[in-house]
């Protein structure tokens, strides 16, 4: 069944009110009325109409000022106004303030309902014209992170076949692969990206917060729990949940989420009732949930509830020549962003970026380029490659020439060389780069490093601490 569409209607003559209030009911529309500009204004705080009739000549407050409050409240709204006089300058002045059109005192029937179509269509037709911008921007955002390499068409080629379906996606992919850009892909692309799109990174909190994040919980279900409070899964009723990480969470929540695959069903913690909710649900990971399921970390139906479309991202060093792309569209965004000139990067700087191996993936590539344009420099962006790619071929992290600086005195003739203590702090030193390292490729998710290192946790925070890793993280 159609809505039926909203006319607000501001004239202070009562008996105009009424003959506008009869003819716009005649023809299907809901009717409020208002007696002022003031009052007309309070009537578009409560309810936000479809369309607007508005008298140039009112008490307090005249139509083209109410117009003019109108425009920044509700821009979108179209407004018709009306006038028994027509000066042509009060014409120009309302078509200027953002009338959609202007009729004149006694009009005819078929004037009104002329203008009201003409106001709805042109309000229409630039709705759709900002949706199709959105996909076409949309678009263009999948064209600046998959290039031309055919891994990458083929990740574009899965994502616009299953993006406009209610089909659960995994993406895969190291950490700064662009799993999250993938996923917004997925959602823009949609049917459903006018509703909400909720992101949730099941690393970044403790198992009983995540729970109570993503399902909510009832007045009274923990202490604390002063009022209740609706869960992530809620907020993005009718629309699509992102849920990055999903390898951490916890056994006990993983089968919580699994009814929701199953049944689209959850109760709140402390809560009897179950909820319904339409949510598309987006899964990414950084792991082998493969070996996470036969380790036993990880639900086997889960694994197969979410791995129903699968969409792996290769590392930016398999993809080198999407670098130059991916470079243009960061320099290009930044500069917007923080307002700088346009300047194209030099042969030199695009050379060391497409020798550089990209530990980071797109991520580290980003953040280079917004160091890059912010400091206006690209000096800082070829030192910053020639560091770590030193570091990188050195079985130490250090270039060969800085031995002799990272050893320190231990290495000098005239004090004699103390091999234990060489050795020591070679492996020190080793031990840190590799540590540091690990922590940036998993963005500092500690309990990924520990398994990547096959160190343990407490291990890990111990190992931080000694090389002063923790601080400031």
């Amino acid at each position: 069944m159609a809505k039926q569409l909203k006319v607000l209607v501001i004239d202070d003559d009562p008996s105009i009110r009424d003959y506008l209030e009869s003819l716009a009911t005649r023809q299907g529309y809901d009717v409020v009325t208002a007696g002022s500009g003031e009052d007309g204004l309070k009537a578009v705080e409560k309810s936000v109409p479809d369309i607007v009739t508005l008298d140039v000549v009112l008490p307090g407050i005249d139509g083209i000022e109410t117009l003019v409050a109108l425009k920044k409240r509700v821009p979108d709204v179209p407004v018709v106004m009306l006038s028994g006089h027509g000066q042509a300058a009060t014409i120009v002045e309302a078509m200027r303030q953002g009338a959609s059109d202007f009729l004149r005192k006694p009009f005819e029937v078929e004037e009104l309902d002329l203008a009201f179509q003409k106001a709805l269509e042109t309000n229409a037709l630039k709705e759709e014209v900002e949706q199709l911008r959105g996909r076409v921007r949309a678009e263009s955002n999948m064209l600046g992170l998959f290039g031309d390499n055919p891994k990458m068409m083929a990740v574009r080629e899965i994502i616009e076949q299953v993006a406009d379906t209610d089909i659960t996606v995994l993406i895969r992919g190291e950490s700064g692969t662009g799993k999250e850009l993938v996923a917004r892909s997925l959602y823009q692309l949609s049917s459903r990206r006018d509703r909400p799109f909720v992101k949730v990174n099941c690393a970044a909190l403790p198992s009983e917060l995540l729970e109570s994040e993503l399902f909510g919980f009832e007045k009274g279900a923990f202490t604390g729990a002063l009022k209740r409070k609706l869960g992530r899964f809620e907020y993005a009723d009718n629309g699509t949940i992102f849920l990055d990480e999903i390898s951490e969470m916890a056994p006990g929540l993983q089968a919580k989420l699994l009814q929701v695959l199953q049944d689209g069903e959850f109760s709140r913690l402390g809560g009897e009732a179950d909820i319904h909710v339409d949510t598309r649900i987006l899964a990414a990971t950084n792991r082998n949930l493969e070996e996470a399921v036969r380790d036993g970390s990880f639900r086997e139906d889960l694994y197969y509830r979410l791995n129903v479309v699968t969409v792996q991202l290769p590392a930016l060093r398999e993809r080198m020549d999407s670098v130059p792309l991916l470079v243009d569209h960061f320099l290009q965004m930044y500069c917007e962003q923080y307002e700088k000139p346009l300047k194209p990067v030099t042969p030199e700087t695009m050379r060391a970026m497409e020798r550089y191996h990209w530990p980071g993936n797109v991520r580290e590539l980003e953040n280079m380029m917004k160091r890059m344009v912010v400091l206006g420099n690209e000096q800082v962006v070829l030192q910053e490659i020639s560091t770590r790619a030193v570091e990188d071929d050195s079985p130490m992290g250090a270039g060969a020439g800085d031995v002799a600086n990272v050893l320190g005195p231990d290495l000098s003739e005239e004090m004699g060389f103390d091999l234990k203590a060489i050795s020591k702090r070679a492996s020190q030193f080793a031990e840190k780069r590799v540590i540091e390292r690990v922590l940036n490729q998993t963005r500092w998710n500690r309990k990924e490093a520990a398994e990547r290192l096959q160190i343990s946790y407490k291990a890990l925070l111990y190992k931080m601490k000694e090389n002063g890793l923790s601080q400031g993280r």
